[in-house]
C-alpha cells in the first residue's frame, strides 16, 4: 500500500512566511514596548485588578493617570492585534478560499505587519526628541500620534509631522496629534 504524499506548494510556503513575519512584527512590538512603573510593581506582586478608563479622563489626566493611558494604550493595541493575527490565520487555514483571495490576505498580513513596524519605529523616534512617551496609531491612510507633554508648540507638532511622513505613506491633512498632560 502506497503511503500518501504531502505536497507542499508554492502559496503553503509564502503562507507559512507571511504569518511568521506578522507574527514577529507583534512580538518584536510587545517587547519593544517599556514596561510601566505601575505595570512592573503588578507583575511583581501578581495583583492582576484591572481598571477601566473612559475617554474623558484623559484629557486633563494627571502624571500617574497619563502613565496608566499610555499602557492601557499599548495593552488594547497589543490585543487587538492578536486577534488581527488570529483572524488572519483562520482565515487562512480555513482551506475554503480560492488562490487569488488567499494571495490577496496575504498581502493584507504584510501590510499589518508593515504597519506595526512603522508604528514601533515613529514611537521611538518622537521618544528619542525628548517626549516623556508617546503611542503612535497608523492605518494605512491615517496616522493618530497620542504624546505625554506639558505643553505642545508647532515646532514639536512639525518635527512629530515630519518623523511620521518619513515613516509612513500618509497624507499631512489625515495627521492627528493628541495631548495627555
Amino acid at each position: 500500500m502506497k503511503k500518501p504524499t504531502i505536497i507542499i506548494r508554492k502559496k503553503h510556503i509564502i503562507m507559512s512566511c507571511l504569518t511568521l513575519m506578522l507574527a514577529t512584527a507583534v512580538y518584536i512590538n510587545y517587547t519593544t514596548a517599556p514596561m510601566s512603573k505601575k505595570d512592573a510593581k503588578k507583575a511583581e506582586t501578581g495583583s492582576e485588578t484591572q481598571i477601566t478608563y473612559g475617554e474623558t479622563e484623559f484629557v486633563n489626566a494627571e502624571a500617574d493617570t497619563a502613565s496608566d493611558y499610555f499602557a492601557q494604550a499599548r495593552l488594547d493595541k497589543l490585543n487587538n492585534r492578536d486577534e488581527a493575527v488570529q483572524t488572519l490565520q483562520m482565515t487562512i487555514g480555513g482551506g475554503d478560499i480560492t488562490e487569488d483571495e488567499m494571495v490577496m490576505k496575504a498581502l493584507d498580513a504584510v501590510e499589518v505587519s508593515k504597519l506595526i513596524e512603522a508604528e514601533g519605529t515613529i514611537e521611538s523616534l518622537i521618544k528619542a526628541q525628548g517626549f516623556e512617551d508617546c503611542v503612535a496609531y497608523l492605518d494605512g491612510d491615517a496616522a493618530k500620534i497620542v504624546v505625554k507633554t506639558e505643553g505642545l508648540d508647532k515646532g514639536q507638532a512639525a518635527m512629530i509631522k515630519d518623523i511620521i511622513l518619513g515613516e509612513a505613506k500618509v497624507s499631512p491633512e489625515n495627521i492627528r496629534i493628541f495631548e495627555v498632560k
